[in-house]
C-alpha cells in the first residue's frame, strides 16, 4: 500500500503529459486550419487561372 501511495504522490511525469496534451491540441488546430487554408488557396489560384489570358 505504501508503494501505491508513493506512486500517486509522484508527479514527475505530469509535466510531460501536460506538454503532450498541449502538443496534441496545437496539432489538431493546425490540421483543422490547414483544411480551411487549402480550400481558400485553391480558390485564389482558380480565380487567377480563370482571369489569365493566353497570348
Amino acid at each position: 500500500m505504501r508503494i501505491f501511495k508513493a506512486f500517486l504522490a509522484d508527479d514527475v511525469g505530469a509535466t510531460a503529459v501536460e506538454y503532450g496534451l498541449i502538443a496534441a491540441i496545437i496539432c489538431t488546430a493546425l490540421v483543422s486550419g490547414l483544411g480551411f487554408f487549402t480550400g481558400a488557396l485553391q480558390n485564389v489560384f482558380n480565380v487567377i487561372n480563370n482571369n489569365m489570358t493566353v497570348n
